[in-house]
């Protein structure tokens, strides 16, 4: 596990998956879910895919391919490139496995930097193959709810009305759009908000999610510059956290047949070129 600290947070960091699974103020408080019963992890990294290809399958130049939910980052080793007191990067690339899941050559690397009371994560994905790759990548943070059960509010940038892609407890969904529901960008966190799986906000419509407590101090803040936040707890557990999801990409829609390199919100690299891009956590 590795430990970074500064006057104002702690955090810790697993080498599998290069996922962070702990996040505690100068006071001691967690803020990150701790792995509970209710769902065993803490901030996995979503990659080469984000959700599910349909049927776990899909197709690169007319060959299939599987890959599980969330693609393999998540449960591989990392290794440390590099650590100070206050910075890390962690870094992943193919293998003789991964290329018969994913036929693509790669480096992925994740950097976890503190900067006072915030935590920026850095994705950086370089293509070292001979020919374009394609992929998605993704956060999945959980953090608890201020009081303790699946109770608060979260606040988004934006107050206008917002669309949502269809959802289905299944955890497809289609790429049709419905009205968020939230009241002057306020989303109430309660079970029934989550009764479709994931609630996912696409088009950019927001660039910062700030989860409150029940009289509306806030708790932690997270900015996010992708396409794609999604917002999800396990339906029906009434764990006390909430999962706040920058993406860039998103699943299978449920009628999608296609190549995976047509898939909706996927990001393409040339030889050589590399992909570059953040989200950043504040406590308090």
């Amino acid at each position: 596990m590795i430990a970074l600290k500064n006057e104002q947070i702690a955090i810790r960091i697993a080498e599998k998956g290069a996922e962070l699974q702990s996040v505690k103020d100068s006071e001691g408080r967690e803020y990150m879910w701790q792995a509970g019963e209710e769902w065993p992890r803490h901030s996995p990294i979503l990659f080469p895919i984000v959700c599910s290809v349909n049927n776990n399958t899909y197709v690169v130049d007319g060959k299939e391919y599987h890959l599980p939910r969330h693609g393999f980052a998540r449960d591989t080793e990392f290794a440390v490139i590099r650590q100070t007191e206050e910075k890390v990067t962690l870094a992943l690339h193919e293998s003789e496995e991964s290329l018969k899941v994913y036929p693509y050559r790669f480096n992925l690397a994740i950097t976890y930097r503190l900067e006072g009371n915030k935590i920026h994560v850095i994705w950086h994905v370089e293509n070292t193959d001979s020919r374009e790759i394609h992929f998605q990548i993704g956060g999945h943070p959980a953090f608890n709810v201020p009081d303790g059960k699946l109770e608060g509010k979260i606040k988004l940038d934006n107050e206008e009305p917002m669309d949502a892609l269809k959802s289905y407890a299944d955890g497809s969904h289609d790429m049709v759009e419905v009205p968020l529901e939230a009241d002057c960008g306020i989303l109430e966190i309660c079970n029934s908000f989550f009764r479709n799986d994931s609630v996912k906000i696409h088009k950019c419509q927001t660039h910062r999610a700030v989860l409150m407590d029940t009289t509306g101090k806030p708790a932690v803040t997270v900015d996010y510059k992708t396409p794609v936040c999604a917002f999800w707890s396990p339906y029906g557990k009434q764990a006390p956290f909430v999962c706040i999801e920058p993406w860039y990409g998103i699943g299978d829609p449920r009628d999608f047949t296609g190549e995976f390199k047509d898939k909706p919100l996927m990001n393409h690299l040339q030889p050589g070129a590399s992909f570059m891009s953040r989200y950043t956590i504040t406590i308090g």
